[in-house]
């Protein structure tokens, strides 16, 4: 698993409660420590009935706790475990939190290593509730989780499932992936673009030529989700216009998209009111006039082809442009130029020609970037001709260094 800047070095304290899903718990320490997070875990003692403390000890490299009165391994700001752990934190997240410790959690009880850590810490509080049948839903438990939340805690909704006693209901732990987001959601608040809308679009268009084919294009969309999720990390508020079926990241509004039209129609909809537009997907230039309502069949006794013709789209960027003029939103706007031949020449037309603010460029036909992989290679190009070359990098990293002009560009 890759680093993940935004974990980098942060300390996040991991209470594990009583719930069968405390199993899930490790992967989730492990996961963050294999970001670059510094895990402290502290286990209530009904939670080691599940899993042990040495289990978690051996995934983050650091002692797990489950003792009040246990001495802890140093590093801390004081030499009062709960109130050493507390201060240190970054975050606290709990999860699984059972519905007995969210109950103590909402009265100010106080009698094992986590509830007395939880009031002694000042950093965001994040709950992650997990419990079998109509546990989570009871009166009681959603009473507790309201005073929570008014205190300012962070629920994280349950998935609904099936439950180990056999019922099913809504009560499950979230997956890893989740818990991540939202823990990263929460880190985000009060990044470089809090308040900020920016607005993100991902993936190749499909043009219809039948029900059943379409004109395309080998976008895979990485580009533009790794792009969205470094906005959230920033604390922007994202909507990601896409048209493919990637893992959300946790926070981003989608809006699901198929045609070059809808996209269009998509993008003047939402950046309208946005701060910045990242047009990272590959908009197809052409598509067929019309589409066959039927599936074009081929005649069995002809080796006849068919002949396609195709019409320009409408360009997005250029609509946009269009729409600044009058409005002068979206503040900023950034387009990609995905070339095989003079890549830089032709993304500085475009630049200019489409009013950009910025231009990320790469060479598709370079094996380890553009289309379909997990790294890129791109330069950067701005409106007054500076070029910055990045060298060969993940997408989240590319990601993360054309957020930062964009943060840098609306403070401007």
């Amino acid at each position: 698993m890759d680093k993940i800047s935004i974990l980098q070095g942060r300390r996040v304290l991991l209470g594990v409660t009583g719930s069968i899903s405390a199993y899930k718990s490790v992967d989730l320490a492990s996961k963050l420590t294999q970001a670059g997070a510094l895990v402290d875990v502290i286990l209530t003692a009904d939670a080691t009935r599940f899993v042990s403390a040495l289990t978690f000890e051996a995934v983050t490299g650091r002692v797990a706790y489950a003792d009040m009165w246990q001495a802890h391994a140093g590093g801390l700001p004081t030499h009062i475990l709960h109130v050493g752990l507390g201060e240190a934190a970054d975050a606290l997240l709990i999860a699984p939190a059972s519905a007995h410790t969210l109950a103590k959690l909402a009265h100010g009880i106080a009698d094992n290593l986590l509830t007395v850590t939880a009031l002694a810490a000042r950093c965001p509080l994040l709950l992650a509730p997990a419990m079998d049948g109509g546990m989570y839903e009871h009166p009681a438990t959603q009473a507790n989780l309201a005073v929570l939340r008014e205190r300012g805690a962070w629920l994280i909704e349950p998935d609904y499932g099936r439950f180990a006693s056999g019922l099913e209901g809504k009560g499950r732990l979230p997956d890893t992936a989740r818990l991540m987001g939202e823990l990263r959601r929460v880190l985000g608040r009060g990044g470089r673009l809090q308040g900020r809308r920016v607005v993100v679009t991902a993936g190749g268009t499909r043009e219809a030529i039948d029900p059943v084919r379409y004109v395309g294009n080998r976008s895979s969309g990485k580009q533009g989700y790794a792009l969205a999720q470094a906005a959230l990390d920033a604390g922007a508020h994202v909507t990601l216009i896409s048209t493919v079926a990637l893992p959300l990241p946790v926070g981003a509004e989608l809006v699901a998209v198929e045609s070059s039209a809808q996209m269009l129609a998509a993008v003047q909809a939402h950046a309208a009111h946005a701060d910045a537009l990242i047009m990272a997907a590959a908009v197809a230039d052409f598509r067929p006039p019309t589409i066959a309502e039927q599936k074009i069949k081929k005649q069995d006794d002809s080796d006849a082809g068919i002949t396609l013709t195709l019409q320009r789209t409408e360009d997005i960027l250029m609509a946009v442009k269009a729409m600044r003029e009058v409005s002068g939103m979206p503040r900023v706007v950034v387009g990609f130029a995905a070339e095989s031949e003079n890549v830089l020449a032709n993304a500085q037309r475009k630049l200019e020609r489409k009013g950009l603010d910025l231009m990320v460029a790469n060479d598709i036909t370079a094996a380890d970037a553009g289309f379909g992989v997990d790294t890129n290679r791109v330069t950067l190009i701005d409106s007054k001709g500076a070029h910055t070359s990045l060298g060969l990098m993940s997408k989240a990293q590319v990601a993360e260094a054309v957020i930062a002009r964009v943060a840098t560009l609306l403070l401007d």
